[in-house]
């Protein structure tokens, strides 16, 4: 395999990268997809309703590979499936757009999908830097491989930013629910992981910041509530074999325990009535 796109009129892979209001941040995670070893893709960025200079900064980019599609505000959800709608690969990447990936992020992965052509859903490794001080993750934060589905539930153990997905898998299960304000990856990754096993490329190659002003779960108040709302829509929705459901209950009453006493604290009866 040879990495020039000019011999490809189909690209191998499509990269999606949603932004609102980061014009900095999105120059440089596009970079780190335009200097991939990898070159057979193409990369969509979603410029979702940016009224700072973004959608006229990338309309100057001059890239053959580089699609820009602008939209009304509506949310990381809504603008990751419209980038899927269009996209031409039979692949799909996403990219946060405040993250950034090595050079050899797309080669390695497509290797292993190549190496391993019945798995539909992988994830690398990856680096945390908070502050712009690089950040040990606690054993339970790790990535990994696997039927992890009940694992999954207590936390997200899948990276966004290193996803390699089928498309045609990403729309069989409706993609990123776009009623979710937030913790729509852990919940398209559960719908996911119940129909798949997630392979696992064990070397550092996306590079994920945190704690600026503008990061999307500072932005929310009790991540566990969305959590909540979308296991109880797993539970209502999915085929879950007898396991899956008794941890999937389970869950749900400790995150609920977890609110409600959260919620006593702050003088309400209930998180979930009092919102």
């Amino acid at each position: 395999m040879t990495d020039t796109m000019s011999e490809f009129s189909q690209p191998v892979v499509s990269i999606i990268i949603p932004t609102h209001n980061r014009q900095a941040l999105v120059l440089r995670a596009l970079e780190s997809v335009l200097l991939q070893s990898f070159d057979q893709f193409e990369v969509i960025v979603v410029d979702d309703g940016s009224t700072d200079n973004t959608l006229s900064y990338l309309q100057k980019i001059s890239d053959a590979r580089l699609r820009v599609l602008a939209m009304k505000h509506a949310g990381v959800a809504k603008a990751r499936n419209e980038g899927a709608k269009i996209a031409k690969a039979d692949w799909l990447c996403f990219l946060d757009s405040d993250d950034v990936w090595r050079r050899h992020k797309l080669s390695e992965q497509i290797r292993f999908h190549h190496q391993h052509s019945k798995i539909l859903l992988s994830q690398t490794d990856d680096v945390w830097i908070r502050d712009g001080v690089f950040a040990n993750k606690k054993k339970e934060h790790e990535n990994r491989e696997g039927d992890i589905f009940l694992e999954s539930l207590k936390l997200c153990l899948i990276c966004c930013s290193s996803v390699m997905v089928n498309k045609d898998l990403f729309f069989s299960v409706g993609g990123f629910d776009e009623s979710l304000v937030t913790c729509e990856d852990y919940d398209l990754w559960l719908r996911l992981l119940l129909r798949t096993p997630v392979g696992f490329v064990n070397k550092k190659l996306v590079t994920k910041f945190g704690g600026h002003a503008d990061q999307l779960s500072k932005a929310f108040d009790c991540m566990d509530l969305y959590r909540l709302k979308s296991l109880h829509k797993i539970l209502q929705n999915e085929k879950l074999s007898a396991e899956q459901e008794k941890a999937v209950r389970t869950e749900i009453d400790i995150k609920t325990a977890i609110l409600d006493k959260g919620a006593g604290k702050r003088g309400r009866t209930s998180i979930l009535k009092g919102q």
